[in-house]
């Protein structure tokens, strides 16, 4: 067996606080936090990072804490179902906890229900995290005065366009590209360049961030220390997570974000989803729930999109809403992303 020494570990920890946006904040914010690394690998990195920060009032999900291939406790330890967390909920209910933490098992995804002002939780999703991430770093290093020089933040294509919105206020460059690996990509390209500083933030919305070039993956450690450090700022300021993305609602409009997944098992499934792309691309939709279809973005034509060919479909509707059409790389299901734009929720549901 070999293991990674302590100077490696600690490099990781001194470049991941190094993007701290406002550090010795957390230190006397008073943050009361419930964390579960769902059985996986992530307390120690994880609560060495918050230890760091100087967040002290954490709370450790027993039934979760020691890593446990089986995962006795939920039916798939994925902080996007509700079931995996519900413990932690009930922890964070009981302590009334500023917001839950929980990492996946290989500690590169995270997931957080926040508190609410009637002390219900509220699961944010990946797009509202990553959008809130996003505005929480541009606002605070320009005001401290470490925003780069032409910045730049990536995302993939499936992810919402809120985030080009935020992006496009601050004067950040936003890159779509197709998965989390393209965004490694990106840091490589501009690291080439001698460039690498202005990456500022990478995301996904199925819960993937990353603030540095350290490593080119999702990473939850740094994204667990910046919403930490981001809801102990808006905690000083008399404010909250779930308010502040109230505002980014406000100021921008109200994006709405929904998934359908379709499957096709057996033998003829494979082929039963490429006559589903085949007659999607042969058979051009001029509309989609009664609204026009203003523009199809085949990704299959690299010469359109600058990105590597994909087999995924973007019809971009009147109105500003889009719907994204894929199969999925891993399991035999075509996804569906829907993105809508209303004036309030109701509108955009």
């Amino acid at each position: 067996i070999q293991y990674v020494e302590d100077d490696c570990c600690e490099a990781l920890y001194q470049a991941i606080e190094s993007r701290s946006v406002r550090p010795g904040l957390c230190a006397t914010a008073g943050l009361k936090l419930v964390y579960s690394p769902l059985n996986g690998s992530g307390l120690v990195p994880v609560t060495r990072i918050l230890k760091d920060l100087g967040i002290t009032d954490v709370t450790i999900v027993p039934e979760q804490k020691d890593p446990d291939g089986n995962f006795p406790t939920c039916p798939y330890p994925n902080p996007e179902i509700f079931e995996a967390l519900r413990l932690g909920l009930e922890l964070a209910e009981k302590s009334g906890a500023d917001l839950m933490l929980a990492t996946d098992p290989d500690a590169d995804r995270v997931g957080i229900p926040v508190r609410c002002k009637d002390g219900s939780y509220e699961l944010l999703s990946g797009n509202e995290v990553g959008v809130l991430l996003l505005d929480y770093i541009c606002a605070g290093r320009i005001e401290k005065g470490t925003m780069p020089a032409n910045p730049v933040m990536v995302k993939s294509i499936v992810s919402t366009p809120l985030a080009d919105k935020v992006a496009a206020h601050y004067g950040v460059e936003c890159r779509n590209v197709l998965t989390f690996k393209w965004i490694g990509d990106q840091i490589a390209k501009l690291e080439a360049a001698g460039e690498v500083e202005r990456f500022i933030f990478g995301f996904e919305e199925s819960y993937g961030y990353l603030a540095g070039s350290y490593v080119r993956d999702k990473d939850a450690i740094i994204g667990s220390m910046l919403i930490c450090e981001m809801a102990a700022y808006y905690r000083s300021i008399g404010s909250s997570i779930k308010e502040e993305l109230e505002r980014i609602y406000r100021e921008y409009g109200r994006y709405l974000n929904k998934v359908d997944s379709f499957e096709f098992e057996g033998l003829s499934g494979m082929d039963k989803m490429a006559k589903i792309m085949a007659d999607l691309r042969a058979d051009h939709l001029t509309e989609i729930a009664g609204y026009k279809v203003e523009k199809v973005t085949d990704y299959k034509k690299p010469e359109e999109t600058g990105l590597p060919a994909a087999n995924v479909l973007i019809y971009s509707l009147e109105g500003g809403a889009s719907v994204i059409v894929r199969p999925s790389g891993t399991e035999p299901k075509i996804k569906a992303y829907y993105t809508t734009l209303g004036k309030d929720l109701a509108e955009a549901q």
